[in-house]
Parts: C-alpha cells; sequence; structure tokens
C-alpha cells in the first residue's frame, strides 16, 4: 500500500462521486488533497517514480467517473491552489481556485474582463487548458501567462501566444501539460456596478437555459463548425429522451443530466445513442467534452 501522507490529506477507497458535479462513479483507490504546490509537484514525482497512474481533478465539473471507479491515484486540486494575488491590472491566481470565485475576486477589486467566467462549473486549471468560455467571451481573452508542468514536471512559464488558445483547446491541452497559476490582464473600465450587473444578466441568462437544477458535467459536447450541438439534437427529437437515469435535458439539448441515480453506463450510453442519431441524420460528428475516467 502506497502512503502520500506526507503531501496532505491521503484517503483510501474515497468516493467519487462526491468530488464531481456529475456525482457518479465508484471509488478512487486514493486520493490526494496536496497542502499546496510544492506537495502536489512532489505527489506527481512520486508518483511516477513509483508507475502509479493518477488523474488530476478541479472542481471535478468536466468529468464522467465510471461505475468500477479508477485503481490509481486521484490529485484533487480545488480546496487548495487557490491562493490569488492582485498587482495593479492583473490578477494571478493557483489552479484550483473555481472561475466563480477568481470572477467574484475581480469584481471585488473593480477589474473587469472575467465577467464571462462567472456561472463556468469549473476550476481555474482546467479553464485554461481547455480555453473555456461563455457569452463571447474565452480564457485567451484575459490570460497573460501561464506556469505549467511539462512533461518532465519541469516548471515553465508560457505567454498567451505559446499556449496556443483556439476553440476548447491549448498547446496544454494537446501535450498534457499541468497548470499551477495563471496571469490575467484585466481593466479598471468599468464601474463595479456595471461588473456585477453583466455577471448578474450571464447568471440569469446561464439560469433560465441550462438545467442547474441537475447534476450534470457541464456542457456535454463541443460546438461543430457552423451547427449548435443543441439544436441538432433538439431536431432529432431527442429532448428529453430517458436512459436509466440519464436524460438529455428539456431545458436545453446539449446538456446529458443525471435525473435519478444514473450509472456511468447510462450516460455514456446515452451519449454514444446521441452521437449516432445525429450522424444519421445531419452527418455531423458530435465530440463529447465530457472526460471519462475510470474502469
Amino acid at each position: 500500500m502506497i502512503d502520500f501522507s506526507n503531501y496532505g490529506k491521503f484517503l483510501n477507497d474515497e468516493p467519487l462521486n462526491k468530488h464531481t458535479t456529475f456525482k457518479i462513479g465508484g471509488n478512487a483507490r486514493y486520493v490526494l488533497i496536496p497542502k499546496d504546490e510544492k506537495s502536489f509537484v512532489g505527489a506527481l514525482k512520486e508518483a511516477r517514480e513509483q508507475n502509479i497512474k493518477y488523474f488530476i481533478m478541479g472542481n471535478g465539473s468536466n468529468v464522467l467517473v465510471d461505475d468500477a471507479g479508477y485503481g490509481g491515484l486521484v490529485i484533487i486540486l480545488k480546496s487548495t491552489l487557490n491562493d490569488v494575488e492582485i498587482q495593479g491590472d492583473e490578477i494571478t491566481a493557483g489552479a484550483g481556485i473555481s472561475l466563480r470565485e477568481l470572477s467574484n475576486f475581480a469584481l471585488e477589486n473593480s477589474l473587469s474582463g472575467l465577467e464571462f467566467a462567472h456561472g463556468i462549473p469549473g476550476s481555474l486549471g482546467g479553464g485554461v487548458i481547455m480555453n473555456a468560455g461563455a457569452y463571447e467571451g474565452e480564457m485567451k481573452d484575459v490570460v497573460k501567462s501561464v506556469r505549467i508542468l511539462d512533461d518532465d514536471l519541469n516548471i515553465l512559464k508560457l505567454t498567451k501566444e505559446e499556449m496556443s488558445f483556439s476553440y476548447r483547446n491549448s498547446i496544454a491541452q494537446e501535450r498534457g501539460y499541468v497548470v499551477l497559476s495563471a496571469t490575467f490582464s484585466l481593466n479598471r473600465n468599468k464601474s463595479k456596478k456595471e461588473i456585477k450587473d453583466k455577471m448578474d444578466d450571464f447568471w440569469q441568462r446561464r439560469c433560465s437555459k441550462q438545467p442547474l437544477e441537475f447534476p450534470s458535467a457541464g456542457s456535454t459536447f463541443r460546438r461543430p463548425e457552423g451547427y449548435f450541438a443543441g439544436k441538432l439534437i433538439d431536431d432529432c427529437g431527442l429532448r428529453g429522451l430517458r436512459h436509466g437515469g440519464a436524460m438529455v435535458s428539456d431545458k436545453h439539448c446539449g446538456f446529458v443530466v443525471n435525473t435519478d441515480k444514473a450509472t456511468s453506463k447510462d450516460v455514456k450510453e446515452l451519449i454514444e445513442m446521441i452521437q449516432k442519431v445525429v450522424y444519421d441524420k445531419y452527418k455531423v460528428n458530435l465530440i463529447c467534452e465530457v472526460k471519462f475516467i475510470g474502469g
């Protein structure tokens, strides 16, 4: 049995369904909540040295854990690596901070630019890696630089240009880099009230259009070029389609939700059904945004 307790809070056979927004999945053989960045990097190095497979999880908002669980080490960052500091018009924050907390910090300091991130259910690390966006804003619009761990666990600082951001993608995602922190370049061209009003508007729009009343992993599919995934699914007559405890949301067809103790099998099979029906009718491949782990 391995022991990573010197790096932080170390748990055995920990249920992962309570660490993800989908509320689905079995246990992780090991879970580590590292004390700080140094402990996080040290744990990664030791896991590699011992050939222990690992998965890094932020807010658990874009993952589906298999019902059989995960046989390795899951490192959870959402309650650590969440330091945030301000210098002039720039904010630097750790990978574990939630995008909601980050946008609220910007608001408190009368800095504009992160309003779009207020309702995105994820952490900074995952948001930067996938260039998360909403309401015509994306991470690439505000990121100045990113500190990452490369394949050899060396700490590097990449500029926005070096991150090669594109739609829901970045060089960090393509190369499997780990984000440690990011610096955002913001502005003071709006009053605190204007910033808050915009954030409130985005949140109200999100609440009215997205199925926040059910557990989910957020948007299930990437937007296919020239189309909207939700509309394609709706036009195929799949709104409200149920499979076990999983369902195509009747509020927004781009979301697969957990309505009643859904299993990972329910969700995976429903996603595959949606992809097949949409392809058969429109010859459009819907690419799933959700990461599957375990099994």
